[in-house]
């Protein structure tokens, strides 16, 4: 038999509150997921929580008996978002907890330290020739690009070294792209540097419309998301079968807890995961299309 998969709670990429950010992951203490990842990586303005606040948390985290990973920005900007990713990536080593690089400066910056580290969506590894690369430098897992057809993570899994384990996104929001510019700002006719923290106004991002209704995009500050929901619960067979190690659920404000526990299931019966129309943030419809090498959009069942 195949041993069951992990489940990882990736970064919260949105603004919420400190209360509710540490509320969040109360929870998610008791629930039933194996790997947390923390950290701010969408914008550097947003520090509600401070640093010892995230390593304090990491401490807690860790003696509720998850592992925790770090993780870094994932545009650095400018030279205080470039030490604050060094101080980071120097804590992490520290204190032994993994770090999740989400630019290629963290790599460099990992490697340096010698420290091993988990390859982000973000750096865009598109076939073994790269990964291999990463290897060589210290990566002991990776998530493939949220856009990567399955075909193509087949292609890789046979080709990748047995010591680099495979984190596949699962479910949420898919973030698409990084800009220098604030949408969330923007919206609210202010600039990014006065923004007075408008994303706190929208906890699950502010959803974006076509000129004729139809929702398209998802805005959250400088990140720009998917509308839809991915939700690769009805590929958790194949997954299983290509030998991914880790499943990745993007954290949502509401009913996060109904989706970990459809993944807990479907991994330990090996079957598919099927999560409620209820759990699904607001506004957003089921997507898959990428794995079937389709527009990201799309939905296909089974």
């Amino acid at each position: 038999m195949i041993n069951p998969q992990k489940i990882s709670l990736a970064p919260l990429s949105y603004f919420w509150s400190k209360e509710s950010t540490l509320a969040f992951y109360a929870d998610a203490m008791d629930w039933p997921i194996d790997i947390v990842y923390l950290g701010e990586v969408v914008c550097s303005r947003r520090h509600l929580l401070k640093f010892e606040d995230w390593f304090a948390l990491a401490k807690e985290i860790r003696q509720s008996g998850k592992s925790v990973v770090m993780s870094t920005q994932t545009l650095i900007e400018n030279e205080p978002d470039r030490r604050a990713m060094h101080r980071l990536a120097e804590r992490a080593a520290e204190e032994g907890i993994a770090v999740e690089a989400n630019d290629f400066s963290a790599v460099r910056v990992l490697n340096q330290l010698k420290q091993s580290f988990i390859a982000g969506p973000h750096l865009n590894v598109y076939h073994s020739d790269t990964l291999a690369w990463l290897a060589g430098l210290g990566v002991s897992r990776f998530s493939p690009p949220l856009e990567m057809p399955g075909i193509d993570l087949a292609a890789i899994q046979q080709e990748k070294a047995a010591s680099v384990e495979t984190e596949v996104q699962v479910w949420g929001r898919m973030a698409l792209a990084f800009s220098a510019r604030c949408f969330t700002a923007r919206h609210h006719r202010l600039r990014k540097d006065s923004c007075e923290f408008r994303c706190d106004a929208h906890p699950d991002g502010l959803p974006l419309a076509t000129r004729d209704g139809k929702i398209f995009l998802n805005l959250n500050g400088i990140q720009t998301q998917s509308a839809s929901c991915v939700d690769l619960g009805e590929q958790l067979p194949e997954l299983l079968n290509m030998g991914v190690q880790v499943l990745r659920l993007q954290p949502q404000s509401q009913n996060m807890q109904q989706v970990v526990a459809a993944f807990d299931t479907a991994r330990s019966t090996q079957t598919v995961a099927k999560v409620p129309d209820s759990a699904l943030p607001a506004a957003a419809e089921r997507s898959n299309g990428y794995w079937f090498g389709a527009p990201g959009m799309q939905w296909q069942a089974a």
